[in-house]
């Protein structure tokens, strides 16, 4: 994984987590990979992923069975929608809209784009 510089690597990290299980390819009560396991597969340290597993267990995300590693919880999927889409509309929409302000983008230009976006998308599936 390639960390970016200005973003913490534990939160890097849960939000890799967060996006497998919203893709659809971590699911409800399956195991995540152990703590030691992910460190070796990102490179980092492993307090580094507890740190990061710790949040998504208090975020109710990850739980974990002693003795046995972390799961996906039940209701992962539906915790996670929920917290990043409040958190899109509180961090990075109003910047984005303040762009198309600036830009004096229309609704006609908005359309254009999100067409050619959703074309990209149904090509590289």
């Amino acid at each position: 994984m390639n960390f970016n510089e200005t973003k913490n690597i534990f939160l890097q990290i849960r939000d890799w987590v967060a996006d497998q299980i919203l893709q659809g390819k971590i699911v409800a009560g399956e195991k995540i990979p152990s703590v030691r396991e992910l460190a070796v597969d990102m490179e980092v340290n492993r307090n580094t992923v507890m740190r990061s597993y710790s949040l998504m267990e208090e975020e109710g995300i990850i739980e974990n069975k002693r003795g046995i590693g972390f799961f996906v919880a039940a209701d992962a999927k539906r915790n996670l929608l929920k917290f990043q889409k409040q958190a899109f509309l509180n961090d990075e929409l109003p910047a984005i809209l303040h762009q198309i302000e600036v830009l004096k983008l229309n609704s006609e230009d908005l359309q254009i784009l999100i067409q050619t976006i959703q074309s990209n998308d149904h090509e590289n599936k």
